[in-house]
């Protein structure tokens, strides 16, 4: 048993610029290098933990104590971790032996650093024990700002990885084993990585004081773990299909377990075809686990799925379930090599949704995730290519659309390139040789060359070199535009066009199709640079708008429609943070191209409301009724939020007679009527805790953040649904 020690203040550090020079020094020998270079400035990587954390929910802390083994990566004496900024180092020593002298960087402070008392070998190990306390619910201080990854009060806590809650090394890139033990109040159930021993109970320390339950979790296979939520959770376990899946939920949802077990049976087995077997004697059980909002709306840590409350509905969401069941192949037994690779981890975990999609709801499930993803993608597309995801922060709204929808939609662009057969190939073997290894963006791109088809005659070859230059190493997406004519010939008639779109450097065939009087005819066409011209031969008459660029969407590119929806998608990210005047800037933006816009109307008077700025809101609302009314639920709603304002103003007549035309509507997305019949009964106060259920747990009328992931990139949500975008703390904050 570890022993904590109080916390000593600020330790100065008398000797730490020497301990630097010799580090320093250290590097100018390069015989000693390894082999590999050492990740992302991390001299020593994690080996293995053994971590102990006590919860303290009235405090809203933790105090942790973690024992770190540690292997050199090159000539060192000092190392370097990650530890989340609001944890107070109290000591850091040698097991058993001398404390250690240590300093935060200002500029990273999540970065820490420490002297070893001697320069260390390549491949030789060292351990560390780290006593630290603090809090750690802060979304200001999070490693990503404005995304929550760990949080303790009185009814729940949640410990996700990428919060360092303990001392990391080279994220997101490691794998490690280790010990985990969390002791929490006896009315919470711990829920993480690891196979779990029976909880130990204690009574509690003081008069009054509440009991405690001790859980221990062991990892004993290289992995990225140390993941936790706890809680009032019940265990409702599920054996569906030959899978054994351990389900946790409030007892009030303990009737959804079997729902969620069975989909992620269907998931799993589809994905075990699709990419290759997983071991689960590994994960035996698989654990699927309700998650308290405030965070991310999903989460995959290895053989763990944790769906956010919000997420968390009777009908399955199978897009994010599939998402994170992905990430079993992609995220854990395959790792990047680098934060710059994680297009291979996080996009095709993303995409691997889209797969799943296809397989349960056929074209239109497939088509529906890729306009989803398009969306996304949008929304940040000029921030970084993909190759540079090194420079976003995990999680963030730039990084899911960049490196997760992005991502996942230049997966269905190389599927396109090589045909299904050949691109199904390639990732069974991809994952075939990188199951347990981490990979880098060169080693996909030298497997997919060689997938590559023989030439068709009449068709552009692919070229993989321009097509990899393209989507991952730079930023740009195409918007074409057409002009054609159409001539009469004795065999029918001719198509002779162009297709302009603003890249200079573009080159990939696109296909096009033109409607006829008869069959359709359709054609690829190898568009290189701002203009390429084409001619298309039929034998019916094309019909007047006839030509289509691109018919089945295989192809990221925009318009104004996408553009419109990636500007909402953008202000409902804002939103989603509290940050209602950026997301008013976004929606106006929307406006601007697209006035009749129903849903940008909505939201815009939606974060108005929230600014309590009543009226404009109202006008808002009214003018969202007067758009194009898509998607149709705009219509009810619009009606009892102006129901709301008027009860919130003191004029009740008024807004009765809201409700009422809400009412005899009779849309019922999302508990509308629900909604409706309290609001008649009594007047709305401004208190939403009493809201319907299914308002403020439905989903997005376009793509939110994700998931999570990374599990971690975006959910997918239901259209039909909409969800209030209104900043969400998390519970006790």
């Amino acid at each position: 048993m570890f022993k904590f020690i109080p916390d000593p203040g600020r330790r100065r550090v008398s000797a730490f610029a020497a301990l630097n020079a010799a580090f320093f020094l250290a590097l100018l020998v390069p015989a000693s290098l390894p082999a590999q270079a050492p990740s992302q400035g991390f001299p020593f990587r994690a080996t293995n933990y053994e971590v102990e954390v006590l919860l303290h929910p009235d405090d809203q802390t933790i105090s942790g104590l973690a024992k770190v083994e540690f292997v050199a990566q090159q000539v060192s004496r000092t190392v370097v971790v990650e530890l989340h900024q609001d944890l107070k180092i109290n000591s850091v020593n040698v097991p058993g032996g001398k404390t250690l002298e240590f300093e935060r960087d200002t500029t990273l402070p999540t970065r820490l650093t420490i002297g070893l008392p001697e320069a260390v070998a390549p491949g030789k190990t060292v351990s560390l024990v780290f006593n630290y306390t603090g809090p750690i619910s802060s979304e200001d201080d999070s490693p990503t700002k404005g995304v929550r990854f760990a949080s303790v009060d009185k009814t729940s806590a949640y410990l996700l990885l990428p919060a360092r809650w303990f001392p990391l090394t080279n994220y997101p890139t490691n794998r490690y084993t280790g010990t985990f033990k969390i002791t929490a109040p006896d009315s919470f159930a711990v829920v993480g990585t690891g196979k779990a021993d029976p909880p130990t109970m204690a009574p509690g320390i003081g008069k009054g004081a509440p009991g405690q339950a001790t859980y221990v979790f062991h990892c004993d296979h290289p992995a990225p773990v140390g993941s936790f939520v706890a809680g009032a959770l019940q265990l409702s376990p599920q054996q569906v299909e030959g899978f054994n899946v351990s389900v946790f939920t409030p007892p009030v949802q303990a009737n959804t377990a079997n729902s969620y077990a069975t989909s992620l049976s269907h998931i799993v087995s589809y994905f075990s075809e699709a990419f290759g077997p997983l071991d689960l004697k590994e994960y035996d059980p698989l654990t699927i686990a309700q998650l308290p909002d405030g965070t991310v709306p999903g989460y995959a840590a290895p053989g763990l799925m944790l769906i956010s409350a919000r997420q968390w509905t009777q009908r399955v969401n199978e897009r994010l379930l599939s998402q994170l069941a992905a990430e079993q192949w992609w995220g854990d037994r395959v790792l990047p090599s680098s934060a710059s690779d994680t297009w291979l981890t996080d996009g095709l975990s993303r995409y691997a949704e889209a797969m799943y999609a296809e397989q349960a709801d056929g074209a239109a499930g497939l088509h529906k995730a890729l306009e989803d993803f398009a969306v996304g993608a949008l929304m940040y597309e000029d921030t970084a290519p993909i190759s540079q995801a090194a420079r976003l922060e995990t999680f963030s709204n730039e990084y899911r659309s960049i490196v997760a929808d992005k991502g996942a939609l230049v997966f269905h662009m190389l599927r396109t390139q090589l045909g299904d057969d050949a691109f199904n190939s390639l990732i069974r073997e991809f994952y075939k040789r990188y199951e347990g290894k981490n990979a880098n963006l060169n080693d996909f791109e030298r497997m997919a060359m060689t997938k590559i088809p023989p030439p068709v005659k009449g068709q552009p070859p692919v070229n993989l070199v321009s097509f990899f230059s393209q989507w991952l190493n730079s930023t740009g997406v195409p918007e074409f535009k057409l002009e054609y004519i159409v001539y009469r010939t004795r065999k029918g008639f001719k198509v002779v066009g162009k297709i302009h779109q603003d890249l200079d450097t573009f080159r990939m065939p696109v296909e096009i199709r033109i409607d006829t009087e008869g069959n359709p005819e359709t054609k690829k066409i190898l568009i290189t640079g701002t203009t390429q011209s084409f001619e298309v031969e039929t034998f019916g008459r094309p019909k007047p708008n006839g030509v289509i660029i691109d018919p089945n969407n295989n192809l990221l590119k925009s318009s104004p429609r996408l553009r419109v929806h990636a500007l909402i998608a953008r202000g409902e990210g804002f939103a989603e943070q509290g940050k209602y005047y950026e997301a008013i800037q976004e929606y106006q933006k929307a406006l601007d191209t697209q006035p009749s816009n129903s849903l940008a109307h909505f939201r815009l008077a939606e974060a108005m409301f929230y600014q309590k700025n009543y009226q404009a809101a109202a006008n808002a609302f009214r003018a969202a009724l007067g758009g194009d009314l898509d998607p149709k639920w705009t219509e009810v709603w619009s009606h009892i939020y102006i129901g709301k304002i008027y009860d919130l103003l003191g004029q009740r007549e008024r807004a009765i007679n809201e409700y009422s035309l809400a009412q005899h509507l009779g849309d019922d997305t999302a508990g509308a009527q629900q909604e409706v019949a309290r609001y008649i009964q009594k007047a709305y106060n401004g208190d939403d805790s009493q809201a319907a259920p299914a308002a403020a747990t439905g989903a997005s009328a376009a793509p939110a953040p994700a998931a999570g992931a990374p599990a971690a990139s975006a959910p997918a949500e239901d259209s039909n649904k909409p969800v209030l975008k209104k900043h969400e703390p998390a519970p006790g904050i």
